[in-house]
C-alpha cells in the first residue's frame, strides 16, 4: 500500500451555488431524522437503559436531537470489561491493519462530510463553516495519525552496541477512557479516539452529554469502516454519573480528557489513587482550557489585527478553548482600536445557524447562558460596555457579541474562562507591559501578537508562556500537522494534538537487547 503524503482536508467553499444546495439538502435530511433514540454500543451489543436523556438543539431547546441512554454501573462494568478482554487480541493486530482502519473511516467521513455539518449545526449550533471545519479536523486526525502509527511501528534507531541486537519498540498501554468536549464533538471527539486505538489500545468513548448524537454518527462511521467489536464503545451520560467510575475503575490503564480545569484536576487527582487490584500508575492526558489574548502594538496593520481579533473573540459564539477572550492593546493606539472592533462588532449577525447569513448562533446551553450572562454584568461593573451585553428576544441561548473595555489585568473577566462572546479590552502601557499582562492567568494555550517590529517578535518567542503563538494572525485555527495543539499552566498537559510527538502518549516504549 502506497502512502500519499499527509496534506489537510481542504474546507468547503459555501460561496459556490453547488455547495449551498448540498449543505441545504443536508439540512433538511438531518431536520426530518432529528429525535431518534440511540443505544449504548458495547462490544458491538446495542444496549438501551431504563433511564433516558436528551440532546436539545441549542437554537430551539424545545427541538429534540435525540435520545440517549443513560448508563449506570452496571454498563460502566461491562464496558470495562469487554475492553479489557478486546484489548487481548487488538493489542497484537498490526499497526498496518489498524491505521487502514482509519484511512477507511477518514474516507466515509470526507464523502458524509455534508450530513455530518448538518448534524453539527443542529445540535451544537455552528455555523455553515465551523461545523465544516469541524469535521475537516476530524478528518486531518485520521489521516495524520494513520501515518503517524505506521511511523511510530517502524524500526527505531538505536546506538549500535557490539556484541548485541538491539530493537525499540512501541507498545500500546490499554483500556483508554476517552472524554471529549462539546464544542468540536467532531475533531476533537475524533482525535483522541483515533489515536487511542490506532496505537493498539481499545477505548471507552464517553462523549459529551450536550453532543452525543454526532457521537454516534462516528461509531456508525467506525462500524462501516470493519472495526472490530469491542475496540471503542459507546457510553453517553452525565459524566457526574459515570465518570467517577471509569477513570477509578482499576482496569483502565488511561484518560484522555478535554474540558474544563475544574474537571480535569478532578480526573488527576482520581487517576493518581491507585485502586485495589490496579497495577500500572494511570496516565492522564489532559487540555483544560484557557484565557488567551491578542497583544495589538502600535506598529502593525490595524485593520488586520481588528479583523484576527474579533474572528478569534467571535467565532463560534467563543466557545473554544484558543478563543481570543483578551485584547491587549497599547495605550497609543487604543482609544483608535477600541473603536475599530465595536464597528466589526456591531456588524455581526446573531441567529439561525442553519441560515448561512448568520455569523453567530447560539451558546450551548441554559447553564451556559446564564453563566455568560452572569459575567457579563460582572464585566459592566468592571469596565465599560461598548457593544452587545444582552441577549436575543427570542428562543434559543443567543447572546449579542459583547465588548468591554477598560478593564483591569487582574479583574475577574481578565483571568477567569468564560467561554462565550465576550471581549474584555485591556490597556497596555507599551509592549512590555502587555506581555506581563498576557502572562498573568493561570492559563497558557493560545495567544496573538500583531507587530511588524522585529524584536518584539523574537522576544515574544522567548517570554510569552504559552503552547500555541501566533504572529499577525489570530489566535483560533490550528490545523493538524502544521499547528500542534496544547498548553501550558492550568491548560493542561501540552499533548500537542495533530503534532509528531502526540501518539507516544498512548504508547510505552520497549527495549529489548539480544546478547549474540
Amino acid at each position: 500500500m502506497v502512502i500519499s503524503e499527509f496534506k489537510n482536508e481542504p474546507f468547503v467553499d459555501f460561496s459556490m451555488p453547488e455547495n449551498q444546495e448540498r449543505m441545504k439538502s443536508a439540512l433538511k435530511k438531518v431536520k426530518q431524522e432529528l429525535g431518534k433514540e440511540y443505544p449504548l454500543i458495547i462490544g458491538g451489543e446495542r444496549v438501551k437503559t431504563s433511564e433516558k436523556f436528551k440532546s436539545l438543539n441549542p437554537s430551539n431547546p424545545d427541538e429534540v436531537i435525540g435520545i440517549l441512554q443513560q448508563p449506570a454501573d452496571k454498563e460502566v462494568t461491562q464496558a470495562v470489561e469487554v475492553a479489557k478482554d478486546t484489548f487481548e487480541n487488538w493489542k497484537h493486530t498490526s499497526a498496518k491493519e489498524r491505521a487502514g482502519y482509519l484511512f477507511k473511516a477518514a474516507k466515509i467521513m470526507r464523502d458524509r462530510k455534508f450530513e455530518l455539518s448538518a448534524w453539527l449545526v443542529y445540535e451544537t449550533g455552528k455555523t455553515w463553516p465551523e461545523a465544516d471545519g469541524d469535521v475537516a479536523e476530524a478528518i486531518d486526525f485520521m489521516e495524520f495519525y494513520a501515518r503517524e502509527a505506521l511511523r511510530y511501528a517502524l524500526h527505531q534507531p538505536l546506538t549500535p552496541f557490539p556484541g548485541e541486537i538491539n530493537e525499540l519498540r512501541y507498545i500500546p498501554l490499554g483500556v483508554g477512557v476517552v472524554i471529549p468536549p462539546w464544542n468540536f464533538p467532531m475533531a476533537i471527539l475524533v482525535g483522541m479516539t483515533s489515536a487511542s486505538f490506532v496505537t493498539g489500545n481499545t477505548v471507552i468513548l464517553k462523549p459529551s452529554s450536550d453532543s452525543p448524537v454526532i457521537a454516534h454518527k462516528f461509531m456508525e462511521i467506525l462500524d462501516e469502516a470493519g472495526l472490530p467489536s469491542g475496540v471503542v464503545n459507546y457510553l453517553p451520560g452525565r459524566g457526574s454519573v459515570i465518570g467517577d467510575g471509569l477513570v477509578g475503575n482499576p482496569h483502565t490503564r488511561f484518560i484522555s480528557f478535554t474540558g474544563s480545569m475544574e474537571v480535569g484536576l478532578h480526573i488527576v487527582e482520581l487517576a493518581s489513587k491507585a485502586q485495589p487490584g490496579q497495577i500500572w500508575i494511570k496516565r492522564v492526558i489532559a487540555e483544560m482550557g484557557g484565557k488567551d489574548c491578542t497583544i495589538v502594538d502600535s506598529d502593525t496593520d490595524l485593520d488586520s489585527a481588528a479583523d484576527g481579533v474579533i474572528a478569534g473573540a467571535f467565532g463560534f459564539q467563543g466557545q473554544k478553548c484558543s478563543a481570543c477572550s483578551r485584547a491587549i492593546v497599547v495605550d497609543s493606539i487604543y482609544d483608535e482600536f477600541v473603536e475599530m472592533l465595536k464597528i466589526r462588532a456591531q456588524k455581526l449577525k446573531v441567529g439561525m445557524p442553519t441560515d448561512p447569513t448568520n455569523y453567530m448562533g447560539p451558546v450551548i446551553n441554559e447553564r451556559a447562558f446564564k453563566s455568560i450572562l452572569n459575567y457579563i454584568e460582572i464585566g459592566k461593573q468592571e469596565g465599560k460596555l461598548v457593544c452587545g451585553g444582552k441577549a436575543l428576544d427570542r428562543s434559543g441561548y443567543f447572546i449579542e457579541p459583547t465588548i468591554i473595555r477598560d478593564i483591569a489585568s487582574d479583574a475577574r473577566i481578565a483571568k477567569e474562562e468564560i467561554f462565550g462572546p465576550v471581549l474584555a479590552v485591556i490597556r497596555a502601557k507599551d509592549f512590555e507591559d502587555a506581555l506581563n499582562i498576557a502572562n498573568s492567568t493561570i492559563y497558557g494555550l493560545t495567544s496573538s501578537l500583531y507587530t511588524r517590529n522585529r524584536k518584539y517578535i523574537e522576544r515574544a518567542k522567548d517570554v510569552f508562556h504559552c503552547g500555541n503563538l501566533y504572529f499577525n494572525r489570530k489566535c483560533t485555527g490550528a490545523l493538524v500537522g502544521v499547528h500542534p495543539f496544547g498548553g501550558f499552566n492550568m491548560s493542561g498537559t501540552d499533548s500537542k494534538a495533530g503534532g509528531k510527538d502526540y501518539l507516544l502518549l498512548f504508547m510505552q516504549a520497549k527495549a529489548i537487547s539480544e546478547k549474540l
